[in-house]
C-alpha cells in the first residue's frame, strides 16, 4: 500500500470496529426522529403535492446523517490523536499534505455514506420515496460528505482540546444542520427567515438531495450544485493549506 492508502485503511478500521457507535447509533437516531416527527406531523403538514411529509422527511435525515458522521469522522479521528499524542507517528512519515487530505476526507466520505445508506435501509419501510434523478442523490450525497470531512479536518486541525470540538460542533454544525430544511420546506417560513436560510450552504446540500428523489425542490438543483461545489472547493483549498504548514500540527 502507498501512505495515502495505509492512512486511508487505518481511519476506516478505527470507525468500524466501533461500529455500534459510529454507524447503528446514529441510524436509530434517525428511526427515532422518523417515528416522531413522522407520526405527529404526517396528516398536519403537505410539503410538496403528491409527496406526504414522511417521504418528505426522509432524504433529510438520510443527508443530515450523512453530513454529521462525515464531519464527526475526520474532526474526532484528530482530535484525539492530537490529544493523546500518537499523531506524532503520522508526522514522522513522508507523505504529503494531499495524501493526508485524501485519506483522512476518503475515509470521511466513507462513513458518512454508509450511515446514509443504512438509515435509508431502516426508514424504507415508513416512506419508499421515488428515485427520479438517481445522479443527484448521488452527487450531492458525495459533495456533502466530502464538503462535512474537509470541514472537519479543519475543526481537527484548529481544536487543541476536546472542549473546542464540541463547542464547534454544538454550536456551528448542528444549528446550521438542524436549521436547513430538514423537518421543513424554507418556503413555511416568513420572509426574513428565508433569506437567512439561503445563506446557509447546507440548505443547498438537502434541498438538492431531496430533488433527486422528488424531482422537485425549493431553489434550483443547479443553484445548489453551483452553490456546494463552490464551498467544497473553497473548505478543501483552506484546509490543504493548513495541512500543508502544519497548522497546529508541527509545533
Amino acid at each position: 500500500m502507498t501512505g495515502w492508502q495505509t492512512l486511508f485503511y487505518k481511519e476506516i478500521l478505527r470507525f468500524w470496529k466501533v461500529g455500534f457507535q459510529t454507524v447503528a447509533a446514529p441510524v436509530i437516531t434517525a428511526i427515532l426522529y422518523m417515528m416522531i416527527f413522522g407520526h405527529v406531523l404526517q396528516d398536519r403538514v403537505q410539503v410538496y403535492d403528491s409527496v406526504s411529509y414522511t417521504a418528505f422527511l426522509l432524504p433529510g435525515l438520510v443527508m443530515m446523517s450523512v453530513l454529521q458522521n462525515a464531519f464527526a469522522n475526520s474532526s474526532s479521528s484528530l482530535i484525539q490523536s492530537k490529544v493523546m499524542g500518537n499523531l506524532v507517528f503520522v508526522l514522522l512519515t513522508p507523505m504529503s499534505h494531499r495524501a493526508w487530505f485524501v485519506a483522512y476526507v476518503g475515509s470521511s466520505v466513507v462513513r458518512g455514506m454508509a450511515v446514509g445508506a443504512g438509515v435509508m435501509l431502516v426508514t424504507w419501510w415508513f416512506a419508499r420515496p421515488t428515485f427520479v434523478a438517481p445522479l443527484w442523490i448521488i452527487g450531492f450525497a458525495f459533495m456533502g460528505a466530502a464538503l462535512l470531512g474537509a470541514l472537519g479536518l479543519i475543526a481537527g486541525l484548529w481544536a487543541e482540546k476536546f472542549d473546542q470540538m464540541a463547542a464547534f460542533q454544538n454550536f456551528v454544525i448542528m444549528p446550521m444542520t438542524f436549521l436547513s430544511g430538514v423537518f421543513y420546506s424554507i418556503h413555511s417560513l416568513p420572509a426574513f427567515w428565508q433569506g437567512v436560510s439561503h445563506l446557509n450552504p447546507f440548505f443547498y446540500m438537502i434541498d438538492g438531495f431531496r430533488y433527486g428523489f422528488f424531482g422537485v425542490s425549493d431553489v434550483s438543483p443547479w443553484l445548489s450544485l453551483a452553490i456546494v461545489g463552490s464551498a467544497l472547493l473553497a473548505v478543501s483549498a483552506l484546509a490543504l493549506h493548513l495541512l500543508r504548514i502544519g497548522y497546529k500540527i508541527r509545533s
